[in-house]
């Protein structure tokens, strides 16, 4: 379920009493959804307007239709992933059919370090979001669009957004309604490109928990193309061309890849210092 929040405090994504919970504004209002296992079967309770909405959907959030069926093949044809599907066959990807708030997020997360961008995210989620249904406790539900396109662009300052991010974010917001009419990863990822701010890792890691898409490739991340490139290689250092010759044979998962080196802990190896925490509030 990592793949639906920031990090394991993520104010509208979390784990509590051995409960995952999610919390969004679904098309038939808002909801939080719990899901909790009992021995091979997935328990799914819903609270809200959007409840029942939630319940329909709990199958493709819990990543139970991501279809796997064509992987091990795939990966039968490198000892690695093999391996990688082997240990990790558990691994699914949850589709959400939410686009706006995995965009604001993704948007967020755009060249700064995962602190920063959790910075800004649960900030954002708890000074313009409201809180989530249901008994959880501190679960919020991220703000809607109509309430972050009202908000000026500055707004987003104290949560150490910068201008150009925050504008992104505002051009998203008014365009949030014919966003969520694209019915799949290619329609979405044309669309979120020509939306200046936005680029094909941007697109890629909206359409990948949007949709469940086992393909999306985040070209253009800092430390992927290298990550894949030592996995699969040996190599210390690969970019976003070298990345995707590697990936090709596995095209149709090559998403999935990049997701179970994650998960394995596989990086290469680091010749300098990390990058910085920074703080644009305090610029």
């Amino acid at each position: 379920m990592r793949l639906l929040g920031l990090g394991r405090f993520d104010p509208s994504a979390r784990f509590a009493g051995g409960v995952f919970w999610f919390a969004a504004h679904t098309p038939a209002g808002p909801a939080s959804l719990g899901l909790a296992r009992d021995g091979g079967e997935l328990l799914a309770t819903a609270y809200g307007d959007g409840a029942t909405w939630m319940l329909d959907h709990a199958a493709a959030l819990a990543g139970l239709d991501d279809d796997v069926t064509a992987f091990p093949a795939l990966a039968a044809t490198h000892p690695v992933v093999a391996e990688l599907a082997r240990v990790h066959r558990g691994i699914r990807f949850p589709a959400t059919g939410l686009v706006f708030p995995r965009l604001t997020r993704a948007i967020l997360e755009q060249k700064v370090t995962g602190k920063e961008a959790f910075r800004a995210w649960s900030g954002l989620v708890r000074r313009h979001g409201t809180p989530a249904p249901g008994p959880c406790p501190d679960l919020w539900l991220p703000p809607t669009a109509d309430v972050v396109a009202g908000l000026a662009y500055w707004a987003l300052h104290p949560f150490g957004v910068e201008q150009r991010r925050a504008q992104t974010i505002l051009r998203a917001a008014t365009l949030a309604a014919s966003l969520s009419r694209c019915t799949d990863s290619a329609s979405l990822t044309r669309r979120l490109l020509d939306i200046p701010g936005i680029g094909p890792w941007t697109a890629a890691e909206t359409v990948r928990t949007v949709f469940g898409d086992p393909d999306a490739v985040s070209v253009g991340d800092f430390h992927i193309p290298n990550t894949v490139a030592w996995g699969l290689a040996g190599e210390a250092r690969g970019d976003d061309a070298r990345m995707l010759t590697l990936l090709a044979p596995f095209a149709g998962h090559r998403g999935r890849v990049c997701v179970l080196l994650e998960s394995a802990g596989i990086a290469a190896p680091r010749f300098g210092p990390r990058m910085p925490i920074r703080s644009f509030a305090r610029f």
